[in-house]
């Protein structure tokens, strides 16, 4: 059985609440002939609303950010699906146990960072100070910034990176994402302006070819976000090939998250 059929087909049972999420997001069991596993069930009856997204979308733009995930073959977004639950509707997404003494991020002193890392920002530390906040250079995280940038990713912060004992990077909370406005907002900009590896180029042709009228991706995400955002989803994956760049910060909205973590 995979993870989808036991998210998609099992029992789930609320165990608590995640207290840190802005909306509402349950920690669950979900168990279905003799198999169990952890998730996180967030009901569309829990979200808040937002000036800048139609209300009762998160749910499925997560959904959404998972169907594109699979479709790159990187495996970034945790198993997602959009059911029933105790609460309504919902996204459920299968719960991922983090390695505690993964270092992704940090704040370091000087103005250039060591060679294994990349730059983000300056960033105030307190009492006048400030300090260089910065990403490692790692082929996970690159990965997660074309997905981010080809689904418009208006909140990607440190708490939303889950690397694992395994090896394994997840990025979770895909709620704001799919606008059709240019909204991307990341901590992951050390690659900006750089040219895309020839593997990311691989991949962006392998999901413009899916998002063709009839494409297989296209199709799954139809039921999941409008045709405007859909093809606002097209525009930005052919860009990204035009260039042949990472995306660099428009100016035009608030480049990093805040809190950035």
């Amino acid at each position: 059985m995979t993870s989808v059929e036991l998210l998609t087909e099992g029992e789930l049972t609320v165990r608590g609440r995640i207290r840190e999420a802005s909306n509402a997001a349950l920690f669950c069991t979900v168990a279905y002939e003799g198999q169990e596993a952890s998730c996180v069930y967030k009901p569309v009856a829990g979200e808040r609303p937002l000036w800048d997204f139609p209300d009762g979308t998160l749910a499925q733009r997560e959904v959404a950010a998972y169907e594109v995930s699979e479709a790159t073959g990187w495996g970034l977004v945790p198993p997602t699906v959009l059911r029933d639950g105790p609460y309504g509707e919902g996204m459920v997404q299968l719960w991922i146990d983090v390695a505690p003494e993964a270092e992704l991020l940090a704040l370091v002193d000087g103005e250039e960072p060591e060679p294994g890392w990349k730059a983000i920002g300056f960033a105030e530390v307190g009492e006048g100070r400030t300090a260089l906040l910065v990403h490692a250079d790692d082929e996970r995280l690159r990965r997660l910034a074309v997905l981010d940038a080809v689904i418009n990713n208006a909140d990607r912060k440190g708490g939303h990176l889950l690397p694992t004992e395994g090896g394994r990077l997840y990025g979770i909370d895909h709620g704001v994402t799919f606008n059709v406005e240019n909204k991307l907002r990341t901590l992951l900009w050390g690659w900006a302006g750089e040219p895309l590896t020839t593997e990311a180029v691989e991949v962006l042709g392998t999901l413009k070819e899916g998002l063709t009228e009839g494409g297989a991706l296209a199709v799954r995400l139809a039921g999941l976000i409008t045709t405007a955002e859909l093809e606002a989803t097209r525009a930005r994956v052919e860009a990204l090939l035009a260039s042949g760049k990472h995306p660099e910060p428009s100016g035009e909205w608030p480049a990093i998250p805040w809190p950035p973590v």
